[in-house]
Protein backbone atom coordinates (compact mmCIF):
# COMPACT_ATOMS: atom_id res chain seq x y z
CA UNK A 1 0.00 0.00 0.00
CA UNK A 2 1.21 3.60 -0.54
CA UNK A 3 3.21 5.05 2.32
CA UNK A 4 1.24 8.34 2.74
CA UNK A 5 4.37 10.53 2.68
CA UNK A 6 5.91 8.96 5.76
CA UNK A 7 9.58 9.62 6.44
CA UNK A 8 12.08 6.88 7.25
CA UNK A 9 13.26 8.78 10.31
CA UNK A 10 9.72 8.73 11.75
CA UNK A 11 9.32 4.95 11.64
CA UNK A 12 8.86 3.06 14.87
CA UNK A 13 11.73 0.63 15.32
CA UNK A 14 12.75 -2.05 14.73
CA UNK A 15 11.50 -1.62 11.16
CA UNK A 16 12.29 -3.66 8.08
CA UNK A 17 13.62 -1.50 5.22
CA UNK A 18 14.00 -2.31 1.53
CA UNK A 19 16.20 0.08 -0.40
CA UNK A 20 14.24 0.65 -3.60
CA UNK A 21 17.24 1.39 -5.81
CA UNK A 22 19.21 -1.69 -4.74
CA UNK A 23 16.13 -3.89 -4.95
CA UNK A 24 15.39 -2.78 -8.51
CA UNK A 25 19.01 -3.35 -9.49
CA UNK A 26 18.95 -6.88 -8.07
CA UNK A 27 15.82 -7.82 -10.01
CA UNK A 28 17.28 -6.37 -13.20
CA UNK A 29 20.57 -8.23 -12.75
CA UNK A 30 18.82 -11.56 -12.23
CA UNK A 31 16.42 -11.01 -15.12
CA UNK A 32 19.36 -10.46 -17.42
CA UNK A 33 21.21 -13.53 -16.11
CA UNK A 34 18.22 -15.91 -15.93
CA UNK A 35 15.33 -14.62 -18.03
CA UNK A 36 11.81 -16.02 -17.97
CA UNK A 37 11.41 -19.67 -16.92
CA UNK A 38 15.15 -20.09 -16.26
CA UNK A 39 14.39 -18.68 -12.80
CA UNK A 40 11.69 -19.96 -10.45
CA UNK A 41 12.05 -17.43 -7.59
CA UNK A 42 11.78 -18.89 -4.11
CA UNK A 43 9.34 -16.78 -2.11
CA UNK A 44 10.44 -18.23 1.24
CA UNK A 45 13.23 -15.65 1.20
CA UNK A 46 10.84 -12.70 1.43
CA UNK A 47 7.32 -14.04 2.16
CA UNK A 48 5.76 -11.03 0.46
CA UNK A 49 3.30 -11.28 -2.44
CA UNK A 50 3.89 -7.64 -3.45
CA UNK A 51 7.58 -8.36 -3.81
CA UNK A 52 6.72 -11.50 -5.81
CA UNK A 53 4.56 -9.35 -8.07
CA UNK A 54 7.63 -7.26 -8.88
CA UNK A 55 9.49 -10.47 -9.71
CA UNK A 56 6.71 -11.39 -12.09
CA UNK A 57 6.91 -7.94 -13.69
CA UNK A 58 10.62 -8.64 -14.18
CA UNK A 59 9.70 -11.70 -16.26
CA UNK A 60 9.47 -14.52 -13.74
CA UNK A 61 5.98 -15.96 -13.29
CA UNK A 62 6.84 -19.48 -12.06
CA UNK A 63 7.42 -19.53 -8.31
CA UNK A 64 8.84 -21.81 -5.62
CA UNK A 65 7.22 -22.04 -2.20
CA UNK A 66 8.28 -23.70 1.05
CA UNK A 67 4.93 -23.84 2.86
CA UNK A 68 1.30 -24.39 2.05
CA UNK A 69 0.59 -20.92 3.43
CA UNK A 70 2.91 -19.45 0.80
CA UNK A 71 1.10 -21.42 -1.91
CA UNK A 72 -2.29 -20.13 -0.73
CA UNK A 73 -1.25 -16.49 -0.56
CA UNK A 74 0.49 -16.58 -3.94
CA UNK A 75 -2.57 -18.10 -5.56
CA UNK A 76 -4.86 -15.61 -3.85
CA UNK A 77 -2.70 -12.76 -5.16
CA UNK A 78 -3.13 -13.96 -8.73
CA UNK A 79 0.39 -15.38 -8.89
CA UNK A 80 -0.57 -19.03 -9.26
CA UNK A 81 0.29 -19.67 -12.91
CA UNK A 82 2.87 -22.30 -11.90
CA UNK A 83 3.55 -22.89 -8.22
CA UNK A 84 5.98 -25.49 -6.88
CA UNK A 85 5.80 -26.61 -3.26
CA UNK A 86 9.46 -27.58 -2.97
CA UNK A 87 8.89 -29.38 0.29
CA UNK A 88 7.41 -32.70 1.33
CA UNK A 89 4.03 -32.71 3.08
CA UNK A 90 1.99 -35.59 4.45
CA UNK A 91 -1.25 -33.60 4.36
CA UNK A 92 -1.75 -31.67 1.13
CA UNK A 93 -5.51 -31.28 1.51
CA UNK A 94 -5.37 -27.46 1.63
CA UNK A 95 -3.89 -27.49 -1.87
CA UNK A 96 -6.95 -29.19 -3.36
CA UNK A 97 -8.93 -25.95 -3.62
CA UNK A 98 -6.03 -24.23 -5.39
CA UNK A 99 -5.95 -26.90 -8.07
CA UNK A 100 -9.75 -26.82 -8.38
CA UNK A 101 -9.57 -23.06 -9.00
CA UNK A 102 -7.22 -23.53 -11.92
CA UNK A 103 -3.87 -22.74 -10.32
CA UNK A 104 -1.05 -25.00 -11.47
CA UNK A 105 0.20 -26.84 -8.39
CA UNK A 106 3.25 -29.12 -8.33
CA UNK A 107 4.52 -30.79 -5.17
CA UNK A 108 7.90 -32.32 -4.35
CA UNK A 109 7.77 -35.95 -3.25
CA UNK A 110 10.48 -38.29 -2.03
CA UNK A 111 8.56 -41.31 -0.71
CA UNK A 112 5.43 -43.37 -1.26
CA UNK A 113 3.87 -41.64 1.75
CA UNK A 114 4.26 -38.21 0.17
CA UNK A 115 2.92 -39.54 -3.14
CA UNK A 116 -0.09 -40.82 -1.18
CA UNK A 117 -0.63 -37.32 0.24
CA UNK A 118 -0.61 -35.81 -3.25
CA UNK A 119 -3.05 -38.38 -4.59
CA UNK A 120 -5.39 -37.89 -1.62
CA UNK A 121 -5.44 -34.14 -2.31
CA UNK A 122 -6.17 -34.68 -6.03
CA UNK A 123 -2.94 -32.93 -7.03
CA UNK A 124 -1.93 -34.12 -10.46
CA UNK A 125 1.72 -33.05 -10.82
CA UNK A 126 4.91 -33.74 -8.86
CA UNK A 127 8.67 -33.44 -8.99
CA UNK A 128 10.78 -36.27 -7.60
CA UNK A 129 12.97 -34.74 -4.90
CA UNK A 130 16.44 -36.30 -4.95
CA UNK A 131 19.13 -36.14 -2.27
CA UNK A 132 22.15 -34.60 -4.02
CA UNK A 133 24.37 -34.24 -0.95
CA UNK A 134 22.55 -32.07 1.58
CA UNK A 135 21.39 -34.41 4.39
CA UNK A 136 17.80 -33.21 4.38
CA UNK A 137 14.84 -34.23 2.21
CA UNK A 138 15.17 -36.15 -1.04
CA UNK A 139 15.09 -39.82 -1.97
CA UNK A 140 18.17 -41.89 -2.67
CA UNK A 141 19.14 -41.21 -6.30
CA UNK A 142 18.89 -44.93 -7.12
CA UNK A 143 15.25 -44.94 -5.99
CA UNK A 144 14.09 -41.93 -8.00
CA UNK A 145 13.07 -43.88 -11.10
CA UNK A 146 10.97 -46.43 -9.23
CA UNK A 147 9.26 -43.68 -7.21
CA UNK A 148 8.42 -41.87 -10.45
CA UNK A 149 7.02 -45.08 -11.92
CA UNK A 150 4.80 -45.59 -8.87
CA UNK A 151 3.55 -42.00 -9.02
CA UNK A 152 2.60 -42.47 -12.66
CA UNK A 153 0.82 -45.72 -11.81
CA UNK A 154 -1.22 -43.69 -9.33
CA UNK A 155 -2.27 -41.31 -12.12
CA UNK A 156 0.15 -38.49 -11.26
CA UNK A 157 2.17 -36.62 -13.87
CA UNK A 158 5.88 -36.52 -13.05
CA UNK A 159 7.25 -33.25 -14.41
CA UNK A 160 10.87 -34.10 -13.62
CA UNK A 161 13.28 -33.93 -10.70
CA UNK A 162 14.39 -31.51 -8.02
CA UNK A 163 17.57 -31.48 -5.95
CA UNK A 164 18.98 -28.76 -3.75
CA UNK A 165 22.75 -28.38 -3.43
CA UNK A 166 22.30 -26.39 -0.24
CA UNK A 167 25.54 -27.66 1.25
CA UNK A 168 27.41 -26.01 -1.65
CA UNK A 169 25.66 -22.70 -2.36
CA UNK A 170 27.32 -20.84 0.52
CA UNK A 171 30.89 -22.06 -0.01
CA UNK A 172 32.97 -18.88 -0.22
CA UNK A 173 35.67 -20.15 -2.58
CA UNK A 174 34.10 -19.96 -6.03
CA UNK A 175 36.17 -22.77 -7.53
CA UNK A 176 35.28 -25.12 -4.68
CA UNK A 177 31.64 -24.04 -4.84
CA UNK A 178 31.60 -24.78 -8.56
CA UNK A 179 33.15 -28.20 -8.00
CA UNK A 180 30.61 -29.18 -5.33
CA UNK A 181 27.67 -27.90 -7.38
CA UNK A 182 28.91 -29.93 -10.35
CA UNK A 183 29.12 -33.09 -8.28
CA UNK A 184 25.58 -32.60 -7.00
CA UNK A 185 24.17 -31.93 -10.44
CA UNK A 186 25.83 -35.05 -11.85
CA UNK A 187 23.84 -37.01 -9.29
CA UNK A 188 20.64 -35.17 -10.16
CA UNK A 189 21.06 -35.63 -13.90
CA UNK A 190 21.63 -39.36 -13.44
CA UNK A 191 18.39 -39.55 -11.47
CA UNK A 192 16.64 -37.47 -14.12
CA UNK A 193 17.65 -40.02 -16.75
CA UNK A 194 15.68 -42.61 -14.75
CA UNK A 195 12.73 -40.32 -13.97
CA UNK A 196 12.17 -38.38 -17.19
CA UNK A 197 10.15 -35.19 -17.52
CA UNK A 198 11.00 -31.71 -18.72
CA UNK A 199 12.18 -30.15 -15.46
CA UNK A 200 15.47 -30.27 -13.59
CA UNK A 201 14.89 -27.86 -10.70
CA UNK A 202 17.76 -26.89 -8.40
CA UNK A 203 20.04 -24.14 -7.26
CA UNK A 204 19.93 -21.00 -5.20
CA UNK A 205 21.38 -17.52 -5.09
CA UNK A 206 24.86 -18.86 -4.41
CA UNK A 207 24.88 -21.10 -7.49
CA UNK A 208 22.64 -19.17 -9.89
CA UNK A 209 25.47 -18.54 -12.36
CA UNK A 210 27.42 -21.80 -12.01
CA UNK A 211 24.60 -24.35 -12.11
CA UNK A 212 24.12 -24.91 -15.84
CA UNK A 213 22.61 -28.37 -15.42
CA UNK A 214 19.26 -27.24 -14.04
CA UNK A 215 16.50 -26.11 -16.37
CA UNK A 216 15.30 -23.74 -13.64
CA UNK A 217 17.02 -22.15 -10.64
CA UNK A 218 15.20 -21.68 -7.33
CA UNK A 219 17.04 -18.55 -6.16
CA UNK A 220 15.28 -16.23 -3.74
CA UNK A 221 17.74 -14.31 -1.57
CA UNK A 222 19.13 -12.38 -4.55
CA UNK A 223 16.26 -9.87 -4.38
CA UNK A 224 17.15 -8.58 -0.91
CA UNK A 225 20.49 -10.23 -0.04
CA UNK A 226 22.14 -10.76 3.34
CA UNK A 227 25.67 -10.68 4.69
CA UNK A 228 26.18 -14.44 4.32
CA UNK A 229 25.60 -14.30 0.56
CA UNK A 230 27.40 -10.96 0.49
CA UNK A 231 30.66 -12.82 1.08
CA UNK A 232 30.39 -14.56 -2.31
CA UNK A 233 30.96 -11.47 -4.48
CA UNK A 234 27.69 -11.90 -6.34
CA UNK A 235 26.27 -9.17 -8.62
CA UNK A 236 23.55 -8.28 -6.11
CA UNK A 237 23.43 -5.42 -3.63
CA UNK A 238 22.35 -5.51 0.01
CA UNK A 239 18.79 -4.19 -0.19
CA UNK A 240 17.37 -5.26 3.18
CA UNK A 241 18.15 -3.80 6.59
CA UNK A 242 16.50 -3.44 9.96
CA UNK A 243 16.25 0.15 11.17
CA UNK A 244 16.98 0.38 14.89
CA UNK A 245 17.14 3.11 17.52
CA UNK A 246 19.94 3.60 20.03
CA UNK A 247 18.30 3.13 23.43
CA UNK A 248 21.34 3.05 25.72
CA UNK A 249 24.96 4.23 25.63
CA UNK A 250 27.71 3.31 28.06
CA UNK A 251 30.80 5.51 28.43
CA UNK A 252 32.89 2.37 28.80
CA UNK A 253 32.59 2.00 25.02
CA UNK A 254 29.40 0.38 23.85
CA UNK A 255 25.92 1.24 22.62
CA UNK A 256 22.67 -0.72 22.50
CA UNK A 257 20.01 -0.58 19.77
CA UNK A 258 16.49 -2.04 19.86
CA UNK A 259 17.07 -4.82 17.33
CA UNK A 260 17.74 -8.22 18.82
CA UNK A 261 16.97 -11.91 18.46
CA UNK A 262 13.26 -11.26 17.98
CA UNK A 263 13.93 -9.09 14.93
CA UNK A 264 16.86 -10.95 13.30
CA UNK A 265 17.59 -14.41 11.96
CA UNK A 266 20.78 -15.42 13.77
CA UNK A 267 21.51 -18.92 12.43
CA UNK A 268 24.21 -17.52 10.10
CA UNK A 269 25.83 -15.47 12.85
CA UNK A 270 25.78 -11.91 14.11
CA UNK A 271 24.40 -9.08 11.98
CA UNK A 272 26.54 -6.25 10.70
CA UNK A 273 26.05 -2.49 10.78
CA UNK A 274 25.54 -0.28 7.75
CA UNK A 275 26.58 3.22 6.75
CA UNK A 276 28.88 5.18 9.03
CA UNK A 277 28.79 2.35 11.57
CA UNK A 278 29.86 -0.34 9.09
CA UNK A 279 33.29 -0.82 10.66
CA UNK A 280 31.78 -1.09 14.13
CA UNK A 281 31.85 -4.35 16.05
CA UNK A 282 28.65 -6.16 17.01
CA UNK A 283 29.35 -7.77 20.37
CA UNK A 284 26.19 -9.84 20.73
CA UNK A 285 22.41 -9.87 20.34
CA UNK A 286 19.91 -10.57 23.09
CA UNK A 287 16.13 -10.72 22.93
CA UNK A 288 15.45 -7.04 22.17
CA UNK A 289 18.98 -5.66 21.94
CA UNK A 290 22.07 -5.52 19.74
CA UNK A 291 25.17 -4.39 21.62
CA UNK A 292 28.00 -2.87 19.58
CA UNK A 293 31.03 -0.63 19.73
CA UNK A 294 31.65 2.12 17.15
CA UNK A 295 34.50 2.05 14.64
CA UNK A 296 37.93 2.97 16.02
CA UNK A 297 38.23 6.69 16.51
CA UNK A 298 34.52 7.33 16.18
CA UNK A 299 32.46 8.76 19.03
CA UNK A 300 29.69 6.79 20.61
CA UNK A 301 26.21 7.50 19.25
CA UNK A 302 23.60 9.31 21.29
CA UNK A 303 20.40 7.84 22.66
CA UNK A 304 17.77 8.34 19.98
CA UNK A 305 20.18 8.05 17.05
CA UNK A 306 19.31 5.55 14.32
CA UNK A 307 21.41 2.69 12.93
CA UNK A 308 20.71 0.19 10.15
CA UNK A 309 21.42 -3.44 10.95
CA UNK A 310 22.23 -5.89 8.15
CA UNK A 311 21.07 -9.47 8.84
CA UNK A 312 23.24 -12.47 8.10
CA UNK A 313 20.19 -14.47 6.94
CA UNK A 314 17.20 -12.72 5.40
CA UNK A 315 14.69 -15.59 5.35
CA UNK A 316 14.07 -15.88 9.11
CA UNK A 317 14.67 -12.15 9.59
CA UNK A 318 11.79 -11.21 7.28
CA UNK A 319 9.52 -13.79 8.92
CA UNK A 320 9.78 -11.90 12.23
CA UNK A 321 8.23 -8.75 10.72
CA UNK A 322 4.65 -7.97 9.68
CA UNK A 323 5.63 -5.50 6.98
CA UNK A 324 8.54 -4.08 5.03
CA UNK A 325 9.05 -0.43 4.11
CA UNK A 326 10.29 0.34 0.62
CA UNK A 327 12.43 3.42 0.98
CA UNK A 328 14.40 6.08 -0.80
CA UNK A 329 16.95 6.51 1.96
CA UNK A 330 18.72 9.42 0.27
CA UNK A 331 15.55 11.49 0.60
CA UNK A 332 14.35 10.02 3.92
CA UNK A 333 11.18 8.84 2.19
CA UNK A 334 9.04 5.72 2.60
CA UNK A 335 7.79 4.96 -0.91
CA UNK A 336 5.57 2.00 -0.11
CA UNK A 337 4.67 -0.48 2.61
CA UNK A 338 4.37 -4.17 1.74
CA UNK A 339 2.78 -6.73 4.00
CA UNK A 340 4.83 -9.80 4.81
CA UNK A 341 1.67 -11.73 4.09
CA UNK A 342 3.13 -15.23 3.70
CA UNK A 343 4.23 -15.57 7.32
CA UNK A 344 2.97 -18.65 9.14
CA UNK A 345 2.11 -22.11 7.93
Amino acid sequence: MPASSQSVSALQTPALLVDAQSFDANLAAMSEALPGPRLRPHVKAHKCSELARRQKEAGHDHFTCATIREMEVMAGAGLGADLLLANEVVDASRLTVLAERGHRVTVAVDSLATVDAVVAAHISEVLIDVNVGLPRCGCDPTEAGSLADEARRRGVTVRGVMGYEGHAVGVEDRAERTRQVGESMAVLLAAHADVGGDIVSAGGTGSFDINDAATEIQAGSYALMDTAYGKLELPFRPALSVLATIISVNRAGWAVADCGLKALGMDHGNPSLAGEWAAGLVWFCSDEHVTFSPPDGMALPKVGDRVEVLPAHIDPTVAYHAQMHVVDAAHDEVLDVWAVDMRGW
